[in-house]
């Protein structure tokens, strides 16, 4: 049985973690079907946006069991960054979609999204330093960009698990449902976002990516004005805007 499910909803892709006896707890070999799937939905020009859901639980972190006897190489050789690097560097809207339990290297999965959606139920956070490690799938480098240095080193310090609402207010996640309509939610976001100009979408996520990679201010803005430019040569500017002109819905191809 695949411990990593693909499904797709129109244009909508939604990859899940299907070991619901482990809380959906992360190895190695989960993360490889799931670098699998993700390739498969970087290749499909159709899909414009993906949903990381997961029944119940998200991710209760990874697998100890694996971990425990790793020496150094072997510590390197489990590592998940690779694939969360690619969740991160797609060019669509990624939105997690938290149910239960995100710890640890779930979190972190959850961190690769642009979106957080986290049920009234959820709990998170980033235990590693009562294992006697630290987030090394990102954490330590997202989790500050998202939230702040400050908040970010009391998570990560204390491995304290915190509720949704908690979450909420410290900016990890962009919002909370009722746990049975987390899902609900995520679609109903993706669909809006699946609406919008597929190009500009991307290069949007890119121009942020970019922004927040640079130290230096002015040199922000000049991306973001080069990259702002490069929209107008694409036939969905100009759909977008005539559509405006002539009060009616765009219907962008993604050209």
């Amino acid at each position: 049985m695949a411990q990593v499910l693909l499904k797709r909803e129109e244009n909508i892709a939604i990859i899940r973690v299907n070991r619901p006896e482990a809380l959906n707890a992360l190895s190695r070999s989960i993360i490889d079907e799931m670098d699998e799937l993700v390739e498969e939905v970087m290749k499909d020009k159709e899909i414009r946006c993906l949903i990381l859901h997961s029944e119940k639980n998200f991710a209760a972190g990874a697998d100890i069991k694996k971990m425990v006897e790793c020496n150094e190489e072997e510590a390197r050789a489990f590592l998940f960054s690779p694939t969360y690097n690619k969740i991160a560097d797609l060019s669509i809207p990624v939105i997690a979609a938290i149910e239960g339990y995100a710890l640890g290297g779930g979190m972190e999965l959850a961190m690769t999204a642009d979106i957080r959606i986290a049920g009234e139920g959820a709990k998170m956070g980033f235990p590693e330093i009562t294992l006697g490690i630290m987030p090394g799938a990102g954490g330590t480098i997202r989790v500050p960009r998202i939230i702040g240095e400050a908040r970010a080193k009391e998570l990560i310090f204390t491995g304290d698990v915190i509720t949704a609402q908690k979450a909420l207010s410290m900016g990890l996640v962009n919002r909370v449902a009722e746990d049975d309509h987390v899902l609900d939610e995520a679609m109903k976001l993706a669909k809006k976002l699946a609406k919008r100009a597929p190009i500009a979408m991307a290069m949007a996520k890119k121009t942020i990516k970019a922004g927040q990679e640079e130290q230096s201010h002015n040199k922000g803005i000049e991306i973001e004005a080069a990259n702002w430019a490069k929209l107008f040569t694409t036939q969905d500017q100009k759909e977008g805007m005539r559509a405006f002109l002539e009060k009616r819905k765009p219907d962008f191809q993604n050209k």
